[in-house]
This record gives C-alpha cells, structure tokens and sequence, in this order.
C-alpha cells in the first residue's frame, strides 16, 4: 500500500512540474493520471494482422486462394455462396467460424442455413493447410479469405485480409434465425446492421454482393402473390418481371438470380436494376424505396469505383466483427466441423 501511495504522489508531482511546463509554454496539458496509470484494452480487430501467417505458414493465402480458384472454376455459383456464408458467420457471434460447426442445434442446421453452401470448400482448404502448416490457420481466417478471393474470381476488387482470428466453441441454431432473410423493412436491416458495428453505407454496400448469386423462390413469394396479407402481388413489382418470377417459380426451393441483367459478374447492375424495380428481395428493392438509403443506392448504381471502394471497406469491417484474437477466447480447429477434443 505505502509503495502505490508513493507511485500515486510520484505521478501527481510530475503532473504538477509538467503543468507549469506547459502553462509556461502556453501549451494545453493533455496527460491525465488515469492515462498515465490505467489504459483500456485495444479493440480485438486491432490485434488482426497482415502479416500474421508470415512466420508460421507463409504460403497460407495462396493455398487458400488457389483452392477457391479450383472450385469457383467448377462452379462458378460458390463465388456468391461463399461470400453468403461469411456474412451468415460473421452476423451471428461474430467472425468465429461457428457457422461451420456441425452439431445438432447448430447454427448450420438452422432453418435459415438451409440454402447456405461452401461447407466442402471450405473443408478442402483447412485439409489442404493442415498438411501444410498443422493447427496454425483458423477456420474463421479462412472463411473470411475465401470470400475476399471469390469476390475477385467473380470480378469484383481486391482488398487486404488481416489475420489472426480464433474459432469460437458456440453455436446455437436459434441466433442463426435472427439473420435477416430477405423480407424485412429497411428499420430492421438498419437495427440489425448497427448491432454488428455496421453503419447504413454498409448495408447498401454489402448488399451490393446480390450482384451475383440466387435466392430459393421461398424468400420472396409472398411478393408475387400474397404481399403483406393483401393476397395480391407486391405493387413495386412490374407486371413483365412478376409474370417471368411466377414462371421460374414453380416449387419454393427453385432458385432465381438475385441480379436479372448480369447475374454472373460483379458490376453495378444490382442497383440499376433496384432503379427499375428489378430488386428481386422486399429487402432489395426496400434499398431504393427508402429515404434513409436511396441517396446510396443512386450513388453506388452510377458509380462503379465507388461501390468497389466501398463494398471492400464494408466486407474489412464486416470480417472483424465480434473477433476472438485472445487465446482463452477461442482455438484453431484441427476440423472446422467440430470443435476440439480437450488434451488430457
């Protein structure tokens, strides 16, 4: 106790001394005692780091990226299924890689993860740098990489992953229901959004990745026959693209291009088309409807470099969501599937 007191008195003197410095220089004195004696911890993201996997698996991004390559050349519709799968793992506890857990009661086994995809990708590529570099990369740096490379196999920008997320030991299906699914209004995408850290220009963004993919008609019928209880179809819609949406929807599980002009490269067209009402989910063309994100919508559909710019910025801070980067927090799993058995 007399040691502190004389720290305490120690630092208050020096205060002191260092006030009349600056008074004397006509200075404002910036250096407080809680400052000098206490500091908060960083931010987890800011423990992320470029150069993370330099020492302990140099070659960690070209395995990954030559994997993604492999299987986008496949099948180019992983581009977008990969990208989805992210956002579903980062939207729920985080950037942790528990969307990948596969246990009953999972988040992975959640109604709302029923059309997710990338699972076998994904599990090639931690195959492939186990070999390489054992228990060193994590599932959740992993995943975030691999949507980073499908964005740019599908023709969308380059942008720099930082690394060193943990993998998190929880998953519970009933959080995975929370992620929005297409068919809420533009308050809820907002609340939901900010809940992540994520701002309005975000949302817009991000959104911007429905320029490539499909969504199971399911998601969007209501639209087409039954908008809000009306038993009529959604007003928004022109007749010529209801008329094209009821014909490629005959069961709830067929799949439509979320993009009807360019559904297969990464461009602009998703917000041109919301201009057209050509939004094919409520929450697509809620974008162009609402005061709060129209200016957007406009600003991104006019303006390529913009919307790239933009879209990598929202997907850096999307990929640091709720990370685990303290080793208490999480581990580097040996099989994303599962979590590791504890060492006796």
């Amino acid at each position: 106790m007399a040691s502190m007191a004389s720290f305490v008195l120690f630092l208050l003197f020096l205060l002191f001394h260092l006030h009349l410095i600056t008074v004397a220089l006509g200075v404002q004195p910036v250096i407080t005692v809680a400052s000098m004696v206490s500091r908060a911890p960083p931010p987890p993201a800011s423990l992320l780091s470029h150069s993370f996997y330099r020492r302990t698996c140099p070659d960690a991004e070209g395995i990954i990226h030559r994997k993604v390559q492999a299987w986008v050349n496949k099948d180019y519709t992983l581009a977008a299924a990969l990208i989805r799968l992210h956002f579903h793992d980062c939207a729920v506890r985080g950037c942790d890689a528990s969307i990948l857990l596969n246990y009953r009661r999972s988040e992975r086994r959640a109604l709302a993860s029923k059309t997710l995809r990338g699972f076998r990708v994904i599990d090639d590529i931690k195959a492939e740098l186990e070999r390489k570099c054992p228990r060193t990369v994590s599932c959740s740096d992993i995943l975030t990489a691999a949507a980073r490379d499908a964005t740019i196999l599908a023709g969308g920008p380059f942008w720099e992953v930082p690394f060193g997320r943990k993998d998190g030991r929880i998953t519970i299906a009933a959080e995975a229901e929370r992620v929005p699914q297409g068919r809420e209004n533009v308050t809820a995408l907002i609340d939901y959004f900010k809940h992540l850290g994520l701002d309005v220009l975000d949302l817009v963004a991000l959104s911007g990745a429905h320029t490539i993919g499909r969504a199971a008609c399911h998601s969007f019928n209501d639209r087409l026959y039954n908008f809000n209880r009306t038993r009529k179809p959604d007003p928004n819609l022109k007749p010529p693209f209801l008329n094209l949406l009821r014909r490629q929807c005959k069961k709830d599980m067929d799949l439509v291009f979320l993009d009807a002009t360019t559904p297969k490269m990464f461009d602009t067209a998703y917000f041109k088309n919301l201009q057209k009402k050509l939004g094919l989910l409520t929450t697509d063309q809620a974008l162009q409807s609402d005061e709060r994100t129209s200016s957007f919508v406009d600003l991104m559909g006019n303006q390529p470099f913009l919307f790239e710019s933009q879209f990598s910025a929202s997907m850096v801070k999307l990929g640091n969501v709720g990370v685990l980067v303290r080793k208490n927090e999480g581990e580097i799993r040996v099989n994303c599937n599962f979590i590791n058995r504890r060492r006796k």
